[in-house]
């Protein structure tokens, strides 16, 4: 029946097939009753695209979960939950008798234990011999690259959690940073610099759909609905997209840090490689507009973006399924976040 890659990310789950190609695209959210919370045993009322949309909307007694927070798990139960519900969706019939592979998306810098929970919740939700790839190289098998070659290859994977920015060659890595200041951080920066500025409160998804809508190009505004803090009524605000980009700033600069970090560490012949092919950028905050000229500024070498940022992760896991090399090159390759 073919196996499974899986992107199990904070803001997004993707779960690519090997032979039928992308089969699922979902919010990483499930909704629960707040009864359950905490239980062992944990019953998700909504998943993925449906629970997103009652986030800040939840009547009484429900909650909306999300089971990943900086691209690890947190609840090994919800986890275990919201992955049943997920694969639910995409499994045959034959699910509950035949237990499929999977290759699995893990950022590099999750620690021992976060990458034992999840293969323990892969585990439990059916998945046969689950096994864990870093993010970062799944991510450029996606977009083409070669991890086993004798050349050096830097990839900056922006996701909602973390921030990896990964050199490698050969089948091991030369050289990473990680960093928590992800697309989740942009969001609330966004929502903090309205709340100070503007004296603006706006809802996580009104935030969210602000950062994705800002255009670099000058002249151009966005119109954002919020609560007034001084009247407690509702208030619509314009913005000029400059004026969200600048108040993006700071945490798109934190992350160009860290690339320049990761280039630090690089030999010098490896180093040679980059400023020639330059560096691939992929993960759902890459599609910030004007992030890559930020970074071609920076270093001056050049940025490719991937074709399909949101989808190559767990596109590439897919392939690995059928070239298992990349997966045991890369398997004792996983560091602790620096």
């Amino acid at each position: 029946m073919g196996g499974f890659g899986i992107d199990l990310g904070t803001a997004n789950t993707v779960v690519c097939h090997q032979t039928r190609g992308l089969v699922l695209d979902e919010p990483s959210v499930m909704v629960v009753r707040t009864s359950e919370t905490g239980w062992r045993k944990v019953r998700p009322l909504l998943v993925g695209r449906e629970a997103r949309d009652l986030l800040g909307r939840c009547p009484v007694g429900l909650a909306a979960v999300r089971p990943l927070h900086d691209g690890v798990i947190v609840d090994l139960e919800a986890a275990r939950a919201f992955m049943v519900g997920l694969l639910g969706k995409v499994a045959a019939p034959a699910w509950t008798r035949v237990r499929p592979r999977a290759v699995i998306g893990v950022p590099a810098g999750a620690t021992a234990l976060e990458r034992r929970a999840l293969l323990e919740v892969a585990d439990e939700a059916g998945i046969r011999k689950p096994e864990l790839i870093p993010e970062p190289i799944a991510g450029a098998v996606g977009c083409g690259l070669d991890p086993l070659e004798p050349r050096a290859h830097m990839v900056l994977d922006i996701g909602g959690g973390t921030s990896e920015i990964t050199a490698f060659c050969y089948g091991g890595v030369l050289s990473h940073r990680s960093s928590r200041i992800a697309g989740d951080e942009m969001t609330l920066t966004l929502y903090r610099y309205l709340r100070s500025e503007h004296q603006l409160l706006v809802g996580e998804l009104t935030a969210e759909a602000l950062k994705c809508g800002v255009d670099d190009e000058e002249g151009l505004s966005s119109v954002v609905q919020g609560i007034d803090l001084a009247t407690g009524r509702p208030r619509l605000k314009t913005l000029e997209s400059a004026e969200i980009l600048e108040a993006l700033r700071p945490t798109a600069d934190a992350i160009i840090a860290t690339l320049a970090g990761a280039l630090d560490d690089l030999p010098p012949q490896a180093a040679d490689d980059i400023l020639t092919d330059g560096v691939t950028v992929f993960g759902g905050s890459s599609l910030l507009r004007g992030f890559d000229k930020l970074v071609e500024s920076a270093f001056a070498f050049p940025v490719r973006m991937a074709e399909r940022p949101l989808t190559c992760v767990a596109e590439g896991a897919a392939r690995c399924l059928s070239d298992p090399d990349v997966v045991r090159a890369y398997e004792g390759t996983f560091l602790e976040a620096v």
